[in-house]
């Protein structure tokens, strides 16, 4: 055992609640998976696809719905035989599989109680057919991924989900998700081409194969026959045609898709259109083909006000008959909670209660079409009776991509928003229906007042020209009589829903545990034994996720109802949406911000000391606390701008001995000594040679603890040179601040960057100064990743105070060399600082060099020869601080091509993390790097030297800061490598 190993004690949380929740883990569940379950899919698949821990089943127990189920086992599989071999070992032990991709689902779709496939961490990729017009897609591609790729082609997706950025196509198609515009003609029923799916017998199925039909009759010919016998007996009854074309004319995704048997000729037919909205219970997409729609660029839009819900929804027949392609209707509630969002106005907190709001947006392919759309919509808006409630409300039309950004993004996070504002400890329910459109008005004036006779106050938001609203209800589910009034209030909605306005009890969001009781309600007794019937046939075991679309228990949906325990503040407003994953570094690795809250959440549950709990605290230090980047990609990610890599760092400093904080206050003090040592180690690392080095911190690591000991990795960078290049104070326009990190790791080409920034500083006439007694500084980063809170104070508060003399109070601009530095001084010191140093920390200026180049150099500096091809790498930290961009400005002054991969993100690299978990980087650039890989570019750049030194790993090319490339391009005379201008 190392001899500095910390105690998982320490991660203990402290406030408990009165007593143990009554849905916590049990303690006969401590051990994980039970034999002979663990021991037969280990050896059916290989341990490393299949996750056994007790902290493993807890982390997917839970998705964004009010539901929590804990799984037996939950498998990984990499391929269609991997999901085929678990099929058919479940039908010969009598188990039930139930597929999981993003958990974004709303209804419980995503969880089981027995075997839980992952099926979105080896099923992600798309490729673009016949110039754009179709997609073929993996299942665990995100929906944003995958319109990333289109835009360059000018096509999009048709299903346009608010989730976009977290929800996978598979979970698009086996849900029928729709969202803002797709209505009922570019839902994913609509728009696929084919499918490739996997049958519960284990039977795949490419729709697409010329003879598909063939082969799936030599297969399945039982099958085959009973899907014809059920197409026959439904077409001769034309009440029953007339009754499934009728659902169908507004949006339904409640139950099967009966319309499946009149669409569909053969089998294959039938079962392409059957998949669709099937939620898991039929079988697993592996593959989807869809068809494409043209991305019209033109867009206009406006956020109108009005004094009642009612009164706006009477609004949207008049903006659809003018061309608006979205109307999207949000209540006082939702716009006072969308306050939390980053960019919303504040003054929306002070919204009378009743006030609603439509999102209209009109989308044109070219500026003349636009006008007339304008036109249209500035003649509707003279005649509608809007309000101006507060001063930052204006009711107009506008063209502008930041604003319109803004108000979708006030939107879309119409679930986290309000669900971060509920009352802490309560559980949220997430309902959507559809009416006729013709009846928006009068169905909200319905549901107000269903809301208020059973106790609620609801948040409703909805795609109001689709006849689809979305409501948001708050209850405890640890109080009994709170989950009776919950049920209440759903008997008598549903009711409402079907008697009065014959309306569909799930629009968008499919049926899941919520509805699966009321789902003879809708569509009566005839209609939903068909349903069983198919259900029966295609899957006639049962494996596949029952209870999820079929259940016979009038109280299905109160079962498995999740509490909310109180955590830590910073983490307590998490809904457990799944938003935050993609951008997760660590998703692939251990745990994602979600689960590392949801198992935060699971042991609050529990009584203290609990076999459960200790067994989810022995993993919790490596899993979650240990293995996260730290970098807060999440934060941007989640719409109401949950830190938990916040959180994270704070869980460290918990396990901190007092020793370690004050040996780390003690480091911070001489961190001069400590600088100069890290270059000459640096420097010794190369001279012993790449193998001795690695085995030597591997040995340190190996006796002390792996995540205080860096481990040396091949291609690591040449120390530093120790001496700065010369300037002056007089004269200068800058304060120029180089790095610790480009002070102790030096970089590649025969110019370093401190020399680079000051020539081409020097060139546009901007000279810079660097202070002699820069050593020894460093922008605090170091301690506050760490958690060590003292050194984090001590430097803090020492490069302020450094920064506040260099600078002559401010009047000069501070411009830092490396991204991650520039926001550790410019945001991330504050916390830690005086009062009187953050009164000076607010006279600073604070300024990216790569900020500095692109507005104030490049306008002043020529360009004498160019690259042919760059393929950038921005920095977690320069999307914290906006300056992507400025990145782009540079790079395509220095190259003819300038690319961003879609998939860039977070390299895990986060200082030295990827040296003390290189698995982080690996598994966290792997899609970027496949993609920088698979062709050669001229130039690899960026604006971080870790981050340089972390995708050089990943990729083996060799990356360099974007102002080596700038210096280059803009140094006079002809030099051999480039094009001259």
């Amino acid at each position: 055992m190392p001899l500095l190993e910390p105690d998982p004690a320490k991660l203990r949380p402290r406030a408990r609640p009165g007593a143990p929740a009554a849905d916590r883990v049990p303690e006969d569940r401590a051990g994980g998976t039970p034999e002979p379950l663990r021991g037969d899919l280990t050896a059916l698949l290989g341990a490393d696809k299949v996750l056994t821990g007790v902290s493993d089943l807890v982390r997917y127990a839970s998705d964004a719905s009010p539901y929590r189920f804990v799984p037996r086992v939950v498998v990984v599989p990499e391929d269609v035989d991997d999901v085929s071999a678990v099929l058919s070992y479940a039908h010969g032990k009598g188990r039930e599989v139930v597929f999981r991709a993003a958990g974004t689902s709303l209804n419980g779709q995503a969880q089981g109680e027995d075997v839980l496939v992952d099926v979105r961490r080896h099923w992600t990729g798309v490729e673009i057919l016949d110039g754009g017009a179709r997609a073929r897609i993996a299942p665990g591609t995100t929906v944003a991924r995958v319109n990333a790729a289109l835009a360059r082609h000018g096509r999009v997706l048709g299903p346009d989900p608010a989730s976009a950025v977290a929800c996978t196509v598979g979970g698009v198609v086996a849900n029928n998700a729709s969202g803002m515009t797709a209505g009922t003609t570019r839902n994913a029923y609509v728009t696929l081409a084919s499918l490739t799916f996997v049958l519960p017998t284990g039977t795949v199925v490419d729709t697409a194969e010329p003879d598909a039909d063939e082969r799936l009759a030599r297969a399945e010919p039982a099958l085959c026959a009973g899907l014809m016998e059920l197409k026959a007996e439904i077409e001769a009854d034309a009440e029953l045609v007339r009754r499934i074309r009728a659902k169908y004319a507004i949006k339904n995704t409640n139950g099967y898709r009966l319309d499946a048997f009149l669409d569909g000729s053969t089998p294959v037919g039938i079962l392409r259109g059957l998949m669709v909205g099937s939620q898991g219970t039929f079988g697993f997409i592996s593959e989807v083909v869809l068809d494409t729609l043209p991305l019209d660029r033109r867009v206009s839009a406006a956020l109108l006000f009005f004094g009642s819900l009612p009164a706006a929804a009477a609004a949207v027949p008049l903006l659809t008959a003018a061309g608006a392609s979205a109307v999207e209707l949000m209540d006082g509630n939702t716009l006072r909670a969308s306050v939390a969002v980053e960019g919303v106005p504040g003054d929306w907190a002070g919204l009378p209660g009743p006030t609603a709001a439509l999102l209209v947006e009109f989308r044109a392919p070219d500026e003349a079409a636009q006008e007339v759309y304008e036109e249209r919509a500035r003649a509707v808006l003279e005649g509608l009776p809007l309000v101006s409630p507060v001063p930052s409300v204006t009711n107009s039309l506008t063209r502008d991509g930041r604003t319109v950004a803004g108000y979708w993004k006030a939107r879309k996070a119409f679930v986290t928003a309000v669900g971060g504002a509920r009352p802490s400890g309560t559980t949220l329910i997430t309902e959507d229906f559809a009416v006729p459109p013709e009846r928006l008005a009068e169905a909200c004036e319905a549901l107000l007042e269903l809301q208020t006779r059973h106790g609620f106050d609801a948040a409703v938001a909805g795609h109001a020209a689709h006849g689809n609203l979305h409501f948001l209800l708050a209850f405890d589910a640890s109080r009994p009589a709170d989950v009776e009034r919950y049920a209440a209030f759903m008997d008598a909605f549903c009711r409402l829903t079907v008697e009065r306005f014959d309306g569909s009890l799930k629009a968008e969001h499919a049926t899941g545990r919520n509805i699966a009781p009321f789902l003879e309600l809708e569509w009566g007794p005839r209609a939903t034994e068909l349903m069983w019937r198919t259900k029966r046939l295609i899957d006639p075991d049962g494996v596949l996720a029952p209870r999820v679309v079929l259940d016979r228990d009038p109280r299905a949906h109160v079962r498995g109802l999740k509490t909310i325990p109180r955590v830590e503040a910073i983490a307590d407003p998490c809904i457990e949406c799944g938003f935050c994953e993609p951008a997760c570094p660590s998703r692939d690795v251990t745990t994602t911000p979600r689960q590392r809250i949801v198992l935060r959440r699971e042991m609050m549950r529990q009584p203290y000391g609990s076999p459960v709990e200790n067994g989810l605290l022995e993993a919790y230090g490596h899993d979650a606390v240990d293995t996260c980047a730290g970098d807060s990609s999440c934060k941007p990610a989640c719409p109401v701008g949950i830190d938990t890599g916040a959180l994270m760092k704070t869980l460290r400093h918990a396990r901190h001995s007092p020793r370690e904080e004050r040996a780390a206050a003690l480091a911070a003090r001489h961190f001069r000594v400590l600088e100069a040592s890290a270059r000459l180690a640096v420097a010794a690392a190369h001279r012993i040679g790449d193998r001795r080095a690695s085995a030597v911190t591997r040995a340190v690591r190996k006796a002390v603890r792996p995540d205080l000991v860096p481990e040396w990795l091949p291609r690591m960078p040449e120390a530093a040179d120790p001496t700065m290049p010369r300037t002056a104070r007089v004269g200068a326009v800058a304060v120029y601040y180089p790095a610790c990190v480009n002070r102790v790791f030096g970089g590649p080409g025969d110019v370093s960057l401190a020399r680079a920034v000051v020539a081409v500083s020097a060139r546009a006439g901007k000279p810079v100064w660097i202070p002699d007694d820069v050593r020894g500084t460093c922008c605090a980063t170091i301690w506050h990743s760490k958690g060590y809170e003292a050194g984090n104070a001590v430097m803090a508060n020492r490069v302020v105070e450094a920064a506040w003399g260099w600078t002559a109070g401010g009047a000069l601009p501070l411009v830092v060399d490396a991204s991650s530095c520039t926001l550790g001084i410019a945001r991330e010191v504050v916390p830690y600082l005086t009062a009187d140093n953050r009164e000076l920390h607010d006279g600073l200026r604070v300024v990216d060099s790569l900020v500095w180049a692109a507005e104030e150099l490049l306008p002043h500096l020529t360009v004498h020869r160019t690259l042919g091809s760059a393929v950038l790498h921005p920095t977690c930290s320069m999307r914290h601080l906006g300056d992507e961009a400025q990145l782009r400005a540079v790079a395509e002054a220095c190259a003819d091509e300038v690319v961003v991969p879609d998939d860039a993100g977070c390299c895990a690299f986060a200082g030295d993390r990827g040296m003390l978990h290189r698995e982080l980087t690996e598994s966290a650039t792997r899609e970027e790097a496949a993609f920088v890989t698979s062709r050669d570019f001229d130039a690899y750049l960026s604006a971080n030297r870790m981050c340089e030194v972390g995708m050089d790993h990943a990729t083996g090319r060799g990356y360099r800061s974007a102002l080596l490339a700038l210096e280059h391009a803009t140094r006079p005379g002809v030099g051999r490598a480039g094009r001259p201008r």
